[in-house]
């Protein structure tokens, strides 16, 4: 579950250090994103060579969400940390990053995520 103002770790090799999200897509009432879900995200701190600089207005996929997620078979999934995946556009989904770090959760396979689970080391 994350809200405006949520500071993501980035799960990608883009540069940047955190994310800081601004702006929930799906609403004017909305007040969570859950996995799967594009939020709009300012970064905090930047490597100088890397793809992203700082202060930054990117557009980001929540990737790992501590909130517990109930499956359609019953059981549920639960990560460790907030993490996020920048990518190009809401539209194109495509990574910016060439590397995704950590687990992913099986869910954004099915948003149409396909490229950044692809590139997971595991899938959940």
């Amino acid at each position: 579950m994350v809200q405006r103002h949520t500071v993501l770790k980035p799960a990608d090799n883009t540069g940047a250090h955190k994310l800081r999200v601004i702006h929930l897509y799906g609403g004017s009432t909305r007040k969570f994103s859950y996995l799967g879900d594009i939020v709009r995200a300012v970064v905090d701190g930047a490597d100088p060579n890397g793809m992203v600089k700082d202060s930054q207005m990117v557009f980001v996929v929540v990737a790992r969400v501590r909130k517990e997620n109930k499956r359609a078979d019953g059981s549920y999934i639960r990560f460790d940390d907030n993490a996020g995946v920048v990518i190009t556009a809401r539209d194109n989904k495509d990574p910016i990053g060439t590397r995704v770090f950590g687990p992913m959760a099986r869910e954004l396979k099915d948003a149409g995520f396909s490229k950044i689970v692809s590139m997971a080391s595991e899938v959940l």
